[in-house]
């Protein structure tokens, strides 16, 4: 059962409720795992694929045949993908890149300030990415979809991608995962997991991977450890801790709709976070009724239970939405489902959120999948300031800027006033000399 955080009646009694302190929370040290994450890049640096074997033997207990998978293992995994998954797959693959194409803009706008005088906004593709793909409690197949479909879409032009080899699959990943790469035309795939996969993809590997520009995908708190350590020698989407899901609801929702989507992201990983928000004593009561009924029929149950039993999990009773909306605003869930009376009025009105769900017939495990959206979300709060993985996380935006004579002459008096006010002579001697021929 969810614990009970309660809200009510704390406003009226004149209390200032710091939101973000008392909404459950997973704890995440990033920086705990530093230490550990440390060695493992600078082996990989210093020694290549030597470390690559050492770390998949001591991580992953299988070193794979080759760290590059073959081709005909990719082609093999598709020609054995069970139909129904190779339509779902593909239904996912058609939804997502259909929302990525409306995402693309004009790649190129251009702003003319005066006469002669005009800069160019220019959208530019990463030229190659590394993606990373969890192989762990789950073969999570449709990151693949998730970070391939929005680099393909922005118009990367090298796409590699990499996933733990699997001992029960001859030390190469997940066959599903091989699967989605055949069909997304993915060929350069690599059999090399957590941290080191992210230093691979860094410092490049000789005869294994070149190095990249944008190391994206989800992982655990190693993987998480290495891209911040190594940011800034390489790109990285995010810091993404554990996966959490919150659900705004008042008595209008379905509790065994509820108790389902809150057991739905706590399968996920034990550190999971599933938090309900609502101002209904009786919806709380019969979602953890509802709860107590449906986790033993699944197979996940210890890690469902320990995650629902964390500390990042519970249940917060609000005097009203309006203070509910506060809560989910300051919690600035990963993943947030409305599921009040005018849903979609109630949702327009949360402004922190990675992605909101909107009603009774759009669960989260529609957006893992099949909805077109990404899944590839900010969390521990960083949707207040972060977006998810689209196709503007494969692009840069170059300013191009091009004043001819009678541009630069008209703007001179005012670089020069601004640069002399900044005591840079030289910034405003740079202009002089073109403006006034000094």
């Amino acid at each position: 059962m969810l614990t009970i955080t309660d809200l009510r009646g704390r406003l009226a009694a004149g209390e200032q409720i710091d939101y973000p302190l008392v909404v459950p929370r997973a704890t995440f040290d990033v920086n705990a795992a530093l230490n550990t994450v440390q060695p493992v890049c600078d082996a990989v640096a210093a020694e290549g694929a030597a470390a690559l074997k050492r770390f998949s033997e001591r991580f992953d207990h299988c070193v794979p045949p080759t760290f590059r998978v073959p081709q005909e293992k990719i082609d093999e995994a598709v020609e054995q993908l069970d139909p129904t998954v190779r339509k779902a797959i593909q239904v996912a693959i058609a939804r997502r890149r259909s929302v990525c194409a409306a995402e693309m803009g004009a790649a190129e706008s251009e702003v003319e300030l005066a006469a002669g005088a005009k800069v160019v906004n220019r959208t530019v593709p990463v030229r190659r990415v590394g993606l990373y793909v969890p192989g762990g409690l789950a073969p999570l197949s449709s990151s693949v979809v998730m970070n391939v479909v929005p680099a393909q879409v922005a118009g990367v032009e090298q796409i590699a991608v990499a996933s733990p080899p699997q001992a029960d699959h001859g030390g190469y990943p997940h066959p599903t995962i091989l699967a989605v790469c055949g069909l997304l035309g993915v060929s350069e795939v690599l059999a090399v997991g957590g941290a080191q996969a992210v230093a691979m993809f860094a410092h490049g590997v000789t005869d294994v991977c070149e190095r990249v520009d944008l190391v994206t995908g989800p992982g655990n708190i190693y993987v998480v450890a290495a891209k911040r350590l190594l940011r800034g020698l390489v790109g990285i989407d995010s810091e993404a801790g554990p996966t959490e899901i919150a659900v705004l609801a008042d008595d209008s929702a379905d509790p065994a709709h509820v108790a389902a989507d809150l057991i739905s992201q706590a399968e996920h990983d034990p550190l999971a976070g599933s938090v309900l928000v609502t101002d209904s004593v009786e919806l709380a009561e019969r979602v953890n009724a509802a709860i107590a009924e449906q986790v033993p029929q699944l197979a996940n149950i210890e890690r469902i239970e320990t995650a629902l039993a964390g500390e990042q999990s519970g249940i917060v009773l609000v005097d009203d939405l309006d203070q509910g909306i506060d809560v989910v605003d300051a919690y600035a869930a990963e993943h947030l489902e409305v599921q009040t009376r005018d849903a979609s009025a109630v949702a327009a009105r949360v402004r922190n959120a990675g992605a909101i769900f909107v009603g009774p017939y759009s669960p989260v495990p529609l957006g893992d999948y099949c909805a077109g959206s990404t899944h590839v979300l900010p969390t521990g709060g960083a949707a207040r300031h972060s977006s998810g993985l689209t196709v503007h996380a494969f692009q840069r935006v170059q300013h191009i800027i091009e004043y001819d004579e009678q541009g630069l002459a008209g703007v001179a008096d005012d670089v020069i006033a601004f640069a002399d006010a900044e005591l840079l002579p030289g910034h405003a001697q740079a202009i002089r000399l073109r403006a006034r021929g000094a």
